[in-house]
């Protein structure tokens, strides 16, 4: 069932799939946080604007995915019953390393189709409740085609828009921001990516589609809602009609 056991016709098929971008994590003072645009391109076309990219794992972990669509969106839902399936049957959850480990090799099963531009990128971050400081409870993990774990500093960002994403965090990040700063740093990171970034989806005030936030800290995950997104959206929105370079 998994995806790297599955033949694929020879050549490259990386335009006939949507492909989805761009994911920003970020750790802050008590938890980390996941963000991600809407948009999934396919080509020079917008396959979907109001995609979802960033998805619980269990109750103190995240992930989001960039990269084509839908082997990223099987990956969630394996890696998901993965763990599901591991805490019913120990009684216990996978430590945070260890869930990180399993999805990285979950992402090297797929190097088979990555290579023929069928690619995903995951992005992971989580809580871990028994770590002996809360406030540095929070750990990232990034990963690259060959299933290749890396833990983070501070923030991260996948996707085609990353560099654009991270370039703006580095200019605001501070490692005692709040919840509501980490919220704000992300939306306004994206919103950057998106002014230099063809593939990645700005707000769309008029449809009313606007980032997903998700963060992550002692109390588990937590979706952020929509009208608390979309107030923070039209602040920065607000913002750049008097400065519009950022």
């Amino acid at each position: 069932m998994l995806p790297g056991r599955r033949p694929l016709p020879p050549g490259a098929l990386g335009d006939v799939a949507p492909h989805g971008t761009t994911i920003i994590a970020m750790s802050y003072a008590g938890g980390v946080l996941l963000a991600g645009d809407r948009r999934a391109t396919m080509g020079n076309l917008i396959a979907q604007r109001d995609m979802e990219k960033v998805f619980p794992a269990d109750t103190y972990s995240v992930i989001g995915i960039a990269g084509t669509a839908g082997i990223g969106l099987e990956l969630v839902r394996l890696f998901r019953v993965e763990l599901e399936h591991y805490e019913k049957i120990e009684g216990t959850s996978l430590s945070l390393p260890a869930k990180a480990n399993r999805l990285a090799a979950m992402v090297r099963d797929n190097l088979g189709a990555a290579i023929q531009g069928l690619a995903v990128v995951p992005i992971f971050a989580g809580y871990d409740p028994a770590a002996p400081d809360p406030a540095t409870a929070g750990r990232l993990y990034s990963y690259d085609v060959t299933g290749g774990p890396y833990e983070e500093q501070d923030f991260q960002a996948v996707g085609s828009g990353s560099l654009f994403a991270k370039s703006a965090l580095k200019k605001r990040y501070r490692r005692d921001v709040d919840e509501a700063g980490a919220v704000r740093l992300a939306v306004s990171a994206l919103y950057d990516a998106a002014e230099d970034d063809t593939a990645t989806g700005g707000p769309d005030l008029a449809r009313g589609i606007f980032p997903i936030v998700s963060v992550v800290d002692a109390d588990g995950f937590r979706q952020l809602p929509e009208d608390e997104v979309a107030a923070v959206v039209r602040s920065i929105v607000d913002e750049r009609l008097d400065q519009p370079g950022g």
